[in-house]
């Protein structure tokens, strides 16, 4: 190991180990511990007892079961914890950290999710350092330092983050592949919002790759109908209490409502980083900024689809491929700052184009460095403090522009580097005259001449 690839190394782990102290310092800080984790922990723990975890009052009754005392809590934190809107495999795969205590739940949760994230971290890294060594340590260092709100808050973001990047390097390395198909599909069944379109890209890619993707749609599946099975006998009304806690968290005002007035999406290390941030800018109409964020996010995926779906995939294509699709993915629905530690995985690729030199080399790494910066916890953090005397009137268009400038930076640039990162991954297959596979018909008359030719060629030697 040469002494730029010890530096990293160090760099990456050290950043890891302080990221994993400080979340649980802040996490424990709080009564009972996480938050998240509290949520899916007393969800599950309610469907175990064989009552509905979509409905509040079960999920209290079951709180003050435990012991829990609610008026250590404020009335937002309590609210958290038993307002479930977790996808119901979630239920079946936290169950078993749910029947055991909560400080013991807790730390075995921590345990999980700091090691899931931290290996792929270092994954990443390994695969980057022959290329870049110092810059894929500084950016994943980066992105490792500024986790404390994901492994403080105890949120199935890490956990699914984590796996679904082990899952890239299994498939691409051709090692491991049992394991990569189980990582891929406890994230499909947790987070789909996070893991799918990596898991298209593996179904687009065709050969080998659309084999794993099909293997673990069916292990996902065999998560997924358990799951639904088991809170169907439990709560047959499921569906409709989920449905309405869903509506209960995105609506006016509420935690998970895009708009600039919520107090919650103002600038901090939890804020939403969808594209629906941007456009509810310049109006608050659901129907405008989901269907604008729609068709911006779909145009590029349509692009990026159809030449991943026709091209050979090398290993070079496929991370380019995957430094595209992950802005993409945390830009185009709901998602929050912890989801952006998909940004990890594009880390290789920018660490190809930093070792073919030039100006593209350059903007790569300007480009990854400004996403990792602006989508960390405690540069957005500090940005928030700056920013929260600003009275931005969004009444005129110099007033939302302003606003999307100072206040949504990190959409901003997510959508620079999905753009750059699509315009070198159509100008590399074109330059290697992949965008199109020869079709059957062309293929089969290209293997009837060869055998023409070869033939003509044995009976002219026979003569």
């Amino acid at each position: 190991m040469t002494l730029k690839r010890r530096i990293g190394l160090i760099l990456v782990l050290l950043s890891g180990g302080i990221s994993v102290l400080w979340g649980c310092s802040l996490g424990w800080s709080i009564q009972g511990g996480p938050m998240d984790f509290q949520a899916v922990y007393y969800g599950a723990r309610t469907l175990i007892a064989h009552q509905n975890p979509y409905i509040e009052s079960d999920v209290e009754h079951v709180f003050q079961s435990d012991g829990r005392d609610h008026s250590k809590l404020t009335p937002k934190q309590h609210h958290l914890i038993t307002l479930f809107v977790n996808t119901p495999a979630t239920l079946l795969l936290v169950s078993p950290f749910a029947v055991l205590p909560l400080p013991a739940g807790q730390v075995l949760w921590m345990l999980c999710t700091a090691g899931s994230l931290i290996l792929a971290a270092y994954l990443m890294w390994n695969l980057s350092a022959d290329r870049a060594p110092i810059l894929s340590a500084c950016l994943i260092g980066f992105v490792l330092l500024n986790c404390q709100v994901v492994f403080g808050a105890g949120n199935t973001a890490a956990i699914v983050v984590g796996l679904t990047i082990v899952a890239v390097w299994c498939f691409l390395k051709n090692r491991y592949v049992p394991a990569g198909i189980v990582c891929m599909a406890v994230g499909l069944a947790i987070k789909p919002h996070d893991a799918g379109f990596v898991w298209l890209f593996f179904l687009l890619a065709g050969t080998v790759y659309r084999k794993r993707a099909v293997q673990t749609a069916i292990l996902t599946a065999v998560l997924i109908v358990p799951a639904i099975l088991w809170i169907n006998h439990v709560a047959p009304s499921w569906m409709h209490d989920w449905q309405t806690n869903m509506a209960t968290i995105s609506a006016p005002g509420a935690l998970n409502d895009p708009r600039p007035a919520t107090v919650t999406n103002k600038i901090s290390a939890g804020n939403v980083i969808s594209l629906q941030a941007v456009f509810s800018v310049f109006s608050g109409d659901p129907r405008f900024y989901n269907l604008a964020s729609y068709l911006v996010c779909g145009l590029f995926l349509i692009v990026w689809a159809y030449i991943t779906l026709r091209s050979r995939t090398s290993d070079q294509q496929a991370w380019l491929a995957l430094a595209v699709v992950v802005p993409l993915t945390v830009l185009v629905t709901y998602h929050r700052v912890y989801d952006t530690k998909l940004l990890l995985l594009s880390v290789p690729a920018c660490a190809l184009l930093w070792a073919e030199g030039g100006a593209v080399g350059w903007f790569a790494a300007a480009l990854n460095g400004l996403a990792v910066l602006l989508n960390a916890d405690v540069p957005l953090a500090i940005l928030g403090i700056l920013t929260q005397n600003l009275h931005l009137s969004t009444a005129t268009l110099s007033g939302q522009m302003l606003t999307i400038v100072l206040t949504r930076p990190s959409q901003e640039v997510l959508l620079a580097m999905s753009i750059f990162y699509l315009w070198v991954y159509v100008r590399k297959t074109l330059a290697a005259g992949q965008d199109v596979e020869p079709n059957a018909a062309q293929t089969g008359y290209a293997e009837i001449s060869a055998i023409q030719s070869s033939s003509l060629q044995t009976a002219a030697v026979g003569k």
